[in-house]
């Protein structure tokens, strides 16, 4: 697996906004994630793009046990099919205006390569311009097509009444899908350790080296702090697993759901990153190495390459540069921007016109996943819109299609999903026997009303972008950040507005990326004091005194930062920092009595 040629990836996004991605921008050296969560999306999508090209297409139905495993594989083995077609007639075209090896050239950053692309360019002996073309052709690789595993979707499957074994559940399954197939590329663990799944990928071979070093499959993990980090990593280097990439992302300031550490901000993450990443680094492999002893890897060879990317609230040119050169991450990830670039993630037409659209309040940090965990939503979306309707029309919760989030058991044997119907009407009908206060009453029944049918309304865009369903309802996930950008782009503007060529945000009011998530913690505390003060919190009065101390360090930290700013940025900056700081001292936290 190549590495990619730009210093940016796009994450993934829901379950449907990426899932064809890599088709539009991998040829162009730009890696991408492909999310496997709805399987049955993965084989609508599919069959698209079996008859969009020309492929043959059989059915990877219900009634096969093993479907879930079957479909991913067929899928990410047509996408690496088309792909591999895609670069191949790149390299093939010619270096004229507007063809595709120019588009690949042309959006590059300014790199040796790229320098490559202008001496060609510039040269006038044509058999020496003949030769550097060649080259450039060869040098045309595409990114890489990483595919997405959120760790807690781990539902157990049951057939005829049965539960399978543990191999068919649905991470697992995911799992065993880009296992087995023909991508060289990587696997994303997101949201968090799971035991099983990792000890699991431990029983396929293309996650461990080959005869010359090399591992066909890699493993990146999905973090939010460095402890995290150290203690999945060391989980799976004692199993003989590897991990090539720590993708930092921000806990609050990002699209999707989100998950919050206890006021540890994204700076001085990257700091202790920066710091301790060749002693990770090392203890790693000390791990790693003895578990391979068997397998013939020596301790004193060297250890795998390790990136350490970052992802969420990135909106310009001089954020993006700072975080590369600063904290010396080799790449920097884009998601919610690229919402607006319709020939790279899928967006209908009735929705972009909503994300033109929004103004304050549309995009909010929401109770909305039946995972329990804080979701990015847009207030205006299609499917907010039926979750309203059915409660106004005495049917509150959705029809469960697809059940990725059938985890809960509290009423019935077989789990079932708390945004379900199913479950809502029998919650309504227990709380006024679990003895609430009018108060706490009022507070949970919103958080029951609140939840959404995201598994399947998060790929309804993609469904009614390819007329797999007219009818559907879509969910956007977008983060905050889509305050910023207000204008339908290409991706060449998208990829100069990240490189710093022009400049697409809109709104003069912009908060630096780390400013709005301080801010955003600030909200979140705030939201968790007043939950514990209605003794709806499970968290004890020294989280609080933990989070708020945290804050403060890291107001303290930027405080220090600051310095290395341009004047103008710096002043602003510091200015915000003060305010802030100001708001979290006026903040009363639970008695720690």
């Amino acid at each position: 697996m190549k590495d990619s040629t730009h210093s940016f990836h796009i994450p993934v996004m829901g379950t449907g906004f990426t899932i064809d991605t890599p088709l539009r921008v991998a040829k162009y050296g730009i890696s991408s994630v492909i999310p496997v969560v709805d399987d049955v999306l993965v084989e609508q999508v599919r069959k698209f793009y079996c008859e969009k090209h020309g492929e043959p297409y059989e059915e990877i139905s219900n009634r096969e046990q093993d479907a879930r495993a079957l479909r991913i594989t067929a899928y990410l083995n047509l996408v690496d099919r088309l792909v591999q077609q895609e670069v191949e007639a790149l390299q093939a075209s010619p270096f004229d205006a507007g063809s595709e090896i120019t588009r690949y050239y042309e959006m590059l950053p300014e790199t040796e390569l790229k320098q490559s692309y202008r001496d060609m360019l510039s040269s006038n002996d044509e058999a020496a311009k003949g030769r550097m073309q060649e080259a450039l052709r060869r040098n045309a690789v595409p990114g890489s097509v990483d595919v997405n595993i959120m760790t807690k979707l781990d539902r157990d499957v049951y057939w005829d009444g049965e539960k399978l074994p543990p191999e068919f559940s649905d991470a697992m399954a995911a799992l065993r899908g880009f296992a087995n197939s023909t991508l060289n590329s990587s696997i994303i663990f997101s949201a968090g350790i799971n035991p099983r799944l990792y000890t699991y990928a431990a029983t396929f071979d293309d996650f461990f080296p080959d005869d010359n070093g090399e591992l066909k499959k890699k493993i990146i993990l999905k973090v939010s702090d460095y402890r995290s980090a150290s203690v999945q990593g060391r989980f799976l280097a004692k199993r003989g697993l590897w991990v090539s990439e720590y993708r930092i992302e921000s806990g609050l300031n990002c699209g999707g759901h989100a998950f919050p550490t206890e006021g540890y901000l994204l700076g001085p993450v990257l700091e202790e990153f920066k710091e301790k990443r060749q002693e990770l680094v090392e203890t790693l492999h000390a791990a790693y190495s003895k578990t391979l002893e068997p397998r013939g890897w020596l301790a004193n060879n060297e250890p795998h390459e390790v990136s350490i990317t970052v992802q969420g609230g990135i909106g310009t040119a001089v954020e993006n540069e700072f975080l590369l050169k600063y904290y010396k991450v080799n790449r920097t990830g884009w998601g919610t921007p690229f919402l607006l670039v319709p020939e790279v993630t899928n967006v209908d037409e009735a929705h972009l016109e909503k994300l033109l659209a929004v103004t304050d309040g549309d995009v909010y940090l929401s109770d909305s996943s039946p995972l329990g965990i804080p979701y990015w939503n847009l207030r205006t979306s299609a499917s907010e819109d039926n979750r309203r309707r059915n409660i106004s029309e005495g049917k509150p919760g959705s029809i469960c299609l697809k059940g990725a989030a059938r985890l809960n058991t509290e009423f019935t044997d077989i789990p079932i999903c708390p945004a379900s119907r199913a479950y809502v009407k029998r919650k309504l009908k227990h709380l006024p026997k679990e003895g609430l206060s009018a108060e706490q009453l009022a507070v949970v029944q919103e958080s029951v009303l609140n939840k959404s049918c995201i598994c399947h309304d998060l790929g309804g865009t993609t469904s009614l972008k390819y007329d797999i369903d007219p009818e559907a309802t879509p969910s956007i996930c977008c983060g905050p950040s889509i305050m910023d950008f207000t204008k339908i782009s290409s991706l060449e503007e998208m990829v100069a507005h990240i490189y710093g060529r022009l400049s697409l945000i809109t709104n003069d009011q912009r908060p630096h990326m780390f400013i709005k998530e301080l801010m955003l913690y600030i909200d979140s505390l705030r939201k968790e004091t007043k939950m514990f003060s209605l003794n709806l919190s499970a968290q004890k009065p020294a989280y609080f005194r933990k989070f708020k101390e945290n804050l403060i360090a890291g107001i303290e930290y930027y405080h220090s930062l600051a310095g290395n700013f341009i004047e103008e940025q710096r002043i602003k900056f510091l200015a915000d920092l003060r305010t802030l700081q100001d708001e979290i001292e006026h903040i009363i936290l639970p008695d720690l009595g």
